[in-house]
C-alpha cells in the first residue's frame, strides 16, 4: 500500500496521549476544512472563557459518525449518537483545558526537536506508521517527498500539528507525573503478591443459617448504623420522571411485505450465478458461507432446503425474528452447501412516521394540557424512571444516554421531544430534581436494616465459633461437631478475590496470607458468612530468582497505573476549578 493510502486509512489514529478518549485528529481536521476556522463563533459553551463553537463540536461527532459507518456499513442509532456526542463534550473540554494548562507553563516544541522526531536515528511512531518499508526501515525519500512537495502541503501540516502536539502532552505529562516514583521494593512486593500461591482448608458457616428469631433489630441500631455509614448512601444529583411509549416493533403488515419482497426474489435468487454478490447486493443478514455441511447437522430452521433440487429456493420460511428464502447450491450425497437470504423483521418507514406523528402530537398536547391528562386520554400506560447524574442506566426503562441528556438539561416539569430507542419512542416528563446529597433514612431504611441483620448476625455466627473453637483445636473436629464438610483449595493465589467454592471473598482471602503455614484461624467475616481456615501451605517465590525482564515489566505497569490515577485526577480537578459554561441544553434542542 502506498503511503498516501496509509494516510489515508489511519486518519483515525490519535496521539493524544493524556485521555484515552482522544482517538480522532481533531486540530488536523480543521487543516483539512479551511472553512472551519472561518466560521461564526457560534458558541456551544465556554471553557476558561475560551468557546465552543458548534462547527468544532458537530465536526467531531461527525467524525465519529463517519468512522463507524466506514467501519461497520450503517449508520449510527440515535442512542449511539447521544453516547458520542457526551464523549466529544467531555474530550473538547478537556482538550481545552490541557491546552490551557500547557500555554500557562510555556510548555512549547523548537524546531529542532521536531526535526529529530522525523530525522532523528529513532523516528517517532507516526513516521514509522506512514513512512515505514515492508523491511522495516524508513523511507527517507517519501519523508522528504511528502513534508517538501507543494502537492502534499496539507498532509505535512497535518503531520507537523500531530507531532508538534505529541511532544507538546508529552512534556506536560513528564511536568505532573516527575515526582511518581515506583521503588524496587513496590516492585518487589508486587512481584511476591502475584507469584504467592496457597494450600488450604476450610469451613463456611453461612449469615442465612442464623435463626431469624434470635436477631432483634430496634429504630435506634438503624439510626445509629445510618449514622456511622452515611458515605454507603451518599447518591449524585437524581432525576424522578414518567413516560409514555410508543411502539416501532412492525406490524402484521409490515411482515407481510416483508415476506413478499422475498419470495418476488425468489426467481432471481435461483438464477444468480454468484449467490455471496446477490446475498451483498440484496443485504440480506446473514453472509454467504459457501461451505458443505453434512445434511444431519443442517440447522432445524433451515431443514426446508433439503427437500428442494440443486439450484432451486425454498419458500419464504419463518425464523424467529426474520424471513428466510434459502437456495440449495450444490449437493452430494451426505453434504449439502446452501445459501440463505434473510431479511430482519422491521418496521417500514410508513410506519415509523405513523408512530413519529402520534408520539409528535401527544408532546404537542401534553404541553398545551397536561401529561397525565394526556396519556389518559391517548390511553396510553405511564411508566416511572429514575436516574443518576452521569449512569446511563435509567430504572425502569435501561440504559440511554439521550434520556440522560434530556434529564440532566431539563427543568422540572419539562417534557422531552421523542425519543428514539431500540424498539419504542419515549416522550418524557421531568417531575422532580434530587439534589446530591444522603439518601434520608426513611429513604433507606429497608436497606439499612438487612445490612444491621447481616451484622448482628455476624455477631451471633462469631460468638458461637469462638465456642466452638474452643472446644475444637483442629478443623476435621470443628467439621464433625457442627455437621460441616471440609472444602479444599489448592493454588489459591494472593492476586485472586474469588474462593474457590464460596464465589467472591476478597477479605477472607486476605486473611488467608496474613496466616503461617500450619496454622487455624479464628472466626473470618465474609462476604456471604463466618469462615474458619486451616493453612496447609504458602509457596512464596525466592526474589532473587526473578529475571530482570519480570521485573520491568511490573515495574513499567505499575509506573502507568500510577500516572494514569493521578493524571486522571489532576484533569477532574482542572474540571472542578474552571469556569466551564454548557449551552447545549439552549442550541442542541
Amino acid at each position: 500500500m502506498g503511503v498516501m493510502g496509509k494516510f489515508r486509512d489511519n486518519t483515525g489514529v490519535i496521539l493524544w496521549i493524556l485521555i484515552g478518549s482522544f482517538g480522532l485528529l481533531w486540530v488536523v481536521m480543521d487543516v483539512f476544512d479551511p472553512n472551519a476556522l472561518m466560521m461564526g463563533p457560534r458558541s456551544l459553551g465556554s471553557v476558561n472563557g475560551e468557546p465552543i463553537s458548534y462547527e468544532e463540536y458537530n465536526s467531531r461527532v461527525q467524525y465519529y459518525s463517519n468512522a463507524y459507518s466506514q467501519q461497520t456499513g450503517q449508520s449510527m442509532t440515535p442512542e449511539l449518537r447521544a453516547a458520542y456526542e457526551s464523549q466529544v463534550w467531555d474530550e473538547i473540554v478537556s482538550s481545552k483545558l490541557l491546552e490551557q494548562k500547557m500555554d500557562e507553563l510555556g510548555i512549547t516544541v523548537t524546531d529542532d526537536e521536531l526535526l529529530s522526531m522525523v530525522y532523528g536515528e529513532n523516528p517517532d511512531p507516526l513516521i514509522r506508521q506512514y513512512f515505514q518499508r515492508e523491511d522495516g526501515t524508513i523511507d527517507r525519500f517519501m519523508v522528504q517527498n511528502v513534508l517538501s512537495d507543494e502537492q502534499y502541503s496539507q498532509e505535512a501540516i497535518a503531520i507537523e500539528l500531530q507531532l508538534r502536539q505529541k511532544r507538546r502532552q508529552e512534556k506536560l505529562t513528564n511536568y505532573i507525573t516527575s515526582g511518581l516514583q515506583v521503588t524496587q521494593a513496590e516492585v518487589e512486593r508486587e512481584f511476591t503478591r502475584r507469584n504467592t500461591f496457597a494450600e488450604l482448608e476450610y469451613l463456611r458457616f453461612p449469615y442465612s443459617e442464623v435463626d431469624e428469631a434470635t436477631i432483634e433489630v430496634s429504630d435506634a441500631d438503624v439510626r445509629a448504623y445510618y449514622n456511622a455509614n452515611k458515605e454507603l448512601y451518599k447518591q449524585e444529583k437524581a432525576y424522578r420522571a414518567q413516560f409514555v411509549r410508543f411502539s416501532t416493533l412492525p406490524t402484521s403488515e409490515d411482515s407481510a411485505v416483508i415476506r413478499q419482497e422475498l419470495e418476488n426474489l425468489r426467481a432471481d435468487f435461483a438464477a444468480a450465478e454468484n449467490d455471496s454478490v446477490f446475498l451483498v447486493l440484496q443485504q440480506s443478514t446473514t453472509p454467504f458461507n459457501g461451505v458443505m455441511v453434512d445434511k444431519d447437522e443442517v440447522r432445524e430452521e433451515y431443514e426446508a432446503v433439503l427437500a428442494v433440487d440443486e439450484g432451486d429456493v425454498t419458500g419464504v420460511l419463518e425464523l424467529g425474528t426474520s424471513a428466510a428464502i434459502i437456495k440449495n447450491v450444490s449437493e452430494s450425497r451426505s453434504a449439502i452447501q446452501f445459501a440463505v437470504l434473510s431479511r430482519m423483521y422491521e418496521a417500514l418507514p410508513a410506519t415509523l412516521n405513523e408512530v413519529g406523528e402520534q408520539a409528535d402530537e401527544f408532546q404537542y398536547f401534553a404541553e398545551e394540557n397536561n401529561f397525565v391528562d394526556e396519556a389518559n386520554r391517548a390511553e396510553l400506560s405511564l411508566g416511572s424512571i429514575f436516574a443518576t447524574d452521569g449512569n446511563t442506566f435509567i430504572s425502569g426503562l435501561g440504559n440511554s444516554q439521550q434520556v440522560l441528556d434530556f434529564l440532566s438539561r431539563a427543568d422540572e416539569g419539562d417534557i422531552s421531544a421523542p425519543i428514539e430507542l431500540s424498539r419504542e419512542l419515549v416522550v418524557i416528563q421531568l417531575d422532580e430534581i434530587i439534589e446530591e446529597g444522603y439518601r434520608p433514612l426513611e429513604e433507606v431504611r429497608t436497606q439499612v436494616e438487612t445490612a444491621v441483620r447481616t451484622e448482628k448476625r455476624k455477631e451471633v455466627l462469631s460468638a458461637q465459633l469462638n465456642e466452638w473453637l474452643a472446644a475444637h483445636s483442629d478443623l476435621a473436629s470443628l467439621a464433625e461437631a457442627t455437621d460441616k464438610t471440609v472444602q479444599t483449595v489448592e493454588n489459591l493465589s494472593s492476586n485472586s478475590t474469588v474462593l474457590r467454592g464460596a464465589g467472591r471473598e476478597p477479605e477472607v482471602i486476605g486473611q488467608v496470607f496474613n496466616l503461617e503455614a500450619g496454622s487455624l484461624s479464628g472466626a473470618v467475616a465474609g462476604e456471604s458468612g463466618m469462615y474458619v481456615v486451616f493453612v496447609k501451605s504458602v509457596n512464596a517465590p525466592t526474589l532473587g530468582t526473578a529475571s530482570v525482564e519480570s521485573y520491568d515489566t511490573i515495574r513499567q505497569e505499575l509506573e502507568q497505573s500510577l500516572n494514569n490515577e493521578y493524571l486522571s485526577v489532576w484533569i477532574s480537578q482542572l474540571k472542578g476549578e474552571a469556569d466551564i459554561v454548557d449551552n447545549r441544553s439552549v442550541l442542541l434542542q
